[in-house]
This record gives C-alpha cells, structure tokens and sequence, in this order.
C-alpha cells in the first residue's frame, strides 16, 4: 500500500532522508552549522525539554592555562566532585523554582555546538517553558544563561552509543551527546530527594481537597515536613565530601 505524500514527509522527518529539518537538531538540540545550516532548525514553542547552552564550564576545557598547568594540583575525584556540586545546584536550583524533573544531562563533548550543553527534562511542558522564559534573566558563576525549549525528547536517541561502550572514534569532536556521568551517590540522593518532595506535594493537594481537615494543624504539619526533608537533604549532601 502506497503512502501519500504528507505520510511520506511525516515517516522521513527528522531522518537522514529528510531533506528539509536538519536531523542533528531535532536528535540532539544543536547542530554544528548553527544558523549557517542548509536545513531547517524548527525551535519548539512548547517542549518538556530544554537546554542551557554552554552552561558547564569543565576544569580540562577551560582556558585558564593552555598546557593545562592549571591541572596540576587538581585529582579526577577532585574534578569529578567540582562537577557534582554543579550538577546537584543546577538541578535543586531548577526542580524547586520550575518543576518535577524527569532527567538532566551535561555534554562533555569538546565541539562548541555541544561543550558543558546542559539539558533538563521536566515533567510538565508548562515547567519548561517557565524555565526557559526565566533563565534567560539569570547567572550562574558570573556568566549569563542561555536557555531555550529544546525539540529531543528521547535522551536515548541524543546520546552517542560508542561513546557509553568506549568505542568513540571521533573523541570528544562527536556531533552527539557525550554525557559526563554522575555517581550512584549523587543519582540516589536526587531520586530521594525528588520522591519526598513530590509525594509530599500529592498528599498535601488531597488532603486540602478535604473539607473536613483542619486547617491550622495540617499547616503546622506542612511546615514540620518540609523542615525535615530539608535537614534531611543537607545531611545527605554534606556526607557526600
């Protein structure tokens, strides 16, 4: 059974066939050519999905020495947990202003298209646009953000799969996402930290759906929660070093 021509455009879109939308942005969010590309960069107005462009400045990128000399005195685990502090701002930061966040990823990727890209998947299409709308207001560590709706919606598809085997014949010059890794520490903390503060949030909503709560003693016990989480957190965070 032959397909028409609209079907035909909708099965090839965003592939290599498609001669019109530029494949490398719909997959990834960035494409090499930028705004010199031949095809289309088709900038979502609603997304889950957005990035913070060049957000991560990573100590072996840097231009603070060009024979890396600046190095010298730093180890990996020191390196990796510079990161990891900048991982857990970024997310907290965004997840409590914004909205639930279902993944975020930083490029390691050397190519100026895709070095320190950070992009955060939320829950909500509406958290996602706020982020982007308000972003681009903010700093981080004296420098502007640049933040936009993202078109990826498959974080599987933007990352580069040679790259997570080790096999990565072009390094960090890929045209996909190399993603710095966080620990297990850090992925659990972030998990826990999310799953109290969102099944708090749903058992507060149904009990104000209550007209027989009391009012005065379920904000008492909001207050005491959210206290608790908090401390909770900042043990947690303060165990990690």
């Amino acid at each position: 059974m032959s397909m028409s021509g609209a079907e035909y455009l909708a099965s090839i879109y965003g592939t290599e066939k498609d001669k019109v939308n530029c494949s490398f942005y719909i997959k990834t969010g960035a494409c090499r050519h930028s705004e010199r590309c031949s095809r289309k960069h088709n900038k979502p107005q609603y997304s889950q999905t957005v990035v913070m462009q060049n957000m991560y400045v990573s100590q072996q990128n840097s231009a603070k020495s060009a024979d890396g000399s600046h190095l010298a005195n730093m180890s990996d685990h020191e390196i990796q947990e510079q990161f990891e502090y900048f991982f857990e701002d970024v997310f907290f930061e965004c997840e409590e202003k914004y909205g639930e966040i279902e993944e975020m990823c930083v490029c390691d990727n050397q190519c100026d298209h895709l070095r320190g890209n950070v992009y955060i998947k939320f829950r909500r299409e509406e958290d996602a646009v706020k982020a982007a709308e308000d972003l681009n207001n903010r700093w981080y560590m004296f420098r502007p953000i640049y933040c936009d709706l993202c078109p990826v919606a498959d974080f599987r598809e933007a990352c580069c799969r040679q790259f997570e085997m080790g096999q990565c014949g072009k390094g960090g010059f890929c045209n996909f996402w190399h993603v710095k890794p966080i620990s297990h520490h850090l992925k659990n903390l972030l998990a826990r930290s999310s799953r109290s503060r969102y099944k708090y949030r749903s058992r507060s909503r149904s009990r104000s759906r209550d007209k027989h709560s009391d009012k005065h003693t379920d904000g008492k016990h909001r207050r005491r929660s959210r206290s608790r989480s908090r401390d909770r957190d900042r043990r947690d965070r303060r165990g990690r070093y």
